[in-house]
C-alpha cells in the first residue's frame, strides 16, 4: 500500500471502477475518494470531468436507487433513503413512484400466500405495510379491500 496520494489520472481509475459496480451520488463518491486525492480542488476537478463526460450521474443515481428500493418499499421509505444518501430534495420530489396500491399489493401478495380472515392478521399486514413507508391511505384501501372481499 503507498503512502502518496493518487495522481489525477489515478484518481479517475479509481472513480471509474467504484463508478462501474454501481451508480454513486457525487457526495457519496467524493467522501470515497477523499481520502486518496491530494487536494480538495483535484477531487473535485476530477468529478467535474467525470459529470461532464455523463460517467457520474446524481439523476441516475437517484433514479436507480429508487428502482431498486420500490420493488420492496413505498415512498416513504424510498425518500428517507435518497435523503440519507445526500440527494437533493428537488430531484426526490421529480421522482414520482410507480401506483403505490399496486406495489403494495404485490408485496404483500409475495410475503402472504392467503387472504387474510382476521382483523388480526388485517392489523399484522397493515403494520408490514406500514413498516415498508406505504401511506395511510395505501394501507387503509388495501386492506379495506381485503376486508371487503
Amino acid at each position: 500500500m503507498k503512502d502518496a496520494p493518487d495522481t489525477p489520472a489515478e484518481l479517475k481509475a479509481r472513480a471509474l471502477r467504484y463508478l462501474v459496480r454501481r451508480e454513486h451520488y457525487r457526495a457519496e463518491l467524493e467522501r470515497k475518494l477523499s481520502a486518496f486525492a491530494e487536494s480538495a480542488a483535484i477531487l473535485d476537478a476530477v468529478l467535474s470531468e467525470l459529470e461532464s463526460k455523463k460517467q457520474l450521474s446524481n439523476e441516475r443515481f437517484a433514479e436507480q436507487r429508487a428502482h431498486l428500493l420500490s420493488r420492496k418499499y413505498g415512498a416513504a421509505k424510498i425518500r428517507h433513503d435518497l435523503k440519507s444518501k445526500g440527494v437533493a430534495d428537488e430531484l426526490i420530489q421529480c421522482l414520482a413512484p410507480a401506483d403505490e396500491i399496486e406495489r403494495a399489493k404485490a408485496i404483500i401478495s409475495r410475503k402472504y400466500r392467503t387472504p387474510a380472515t382476521s382483523r388480526e392478521e388485517r392489523a399484522k399486514r397493515a403494520r408490514f405495510l406500514q413498516g415498508r413507508g406505504f401511506s395511510a391511505e395505501v394501507i387503509h384501501r388495501l386492506v379495506l379491500r381485503d376486508a371487503e372481499e
